[in-house]
């Protein structure tokens, strides 16, 4: 009489295919989450250099930062990003007078990013980018 064999897999060989998963997941979902968190920081920034693109129209029609009533000028949109439903920063001026500004970009409370590394980022004027972390690795380089 000849044995028949069952095809299939065994329990070691099953364990040892969910163990590789799991040690590829460990190493592959926190690069993602990095990744989507940067496609974020990156829209903030975008956003802040369109905003002092819209401060410099500003002071060349005006001839200052600041309105007639010598406060800041209402800027085109507050939010980043501009598109879609979820918002991840809240963007305002951090300082204005009638020669310079500083715009920021806040991450909102309750966002997937608060508690960012980078924090709040930030442009002036003069061009000069600054952040709450390494203002190379949050601004790019």
């Amino acid at each position: 009489m000849t044995a028949k064999r069952n095809a299939g897999f065994t329990l070691i060989e099953v364990m040892i295919v969910v163990a590789i998963i799991g040690v590829l997941a460990s190493i592959a979902y926190p690069s993602y989450l990095e990744y989507v968190r940067e496609a974020r920081r990156t829209d903030a920034r975008v956003n802040l250099l369109e905003l002092s693109q819209f401060m410099e129209r500003y002071h060349t029609g005006n001839g200052s930062y600041l309105n007639a009533s010598d406060a800041a000028p209402t800027l085109p949109f507050t939010q980043s990003p501009k598109d879609g439903s979820t918002k991840y920063y809240n963007l305002s001026f951090r300082a204005i007078d009638s020669g310079s500004y500083t715009l920021q970009a806040v991450p909102r409370a309750g966002s997937a990013m608060e508690g960012d590394a980078c924090g709040t980022l930030t442009y002036t004027f003069a061009g000069v980018k600054g952040a709450g972390g390494d203002t190379d690795d949050c601004w790019g380089r």
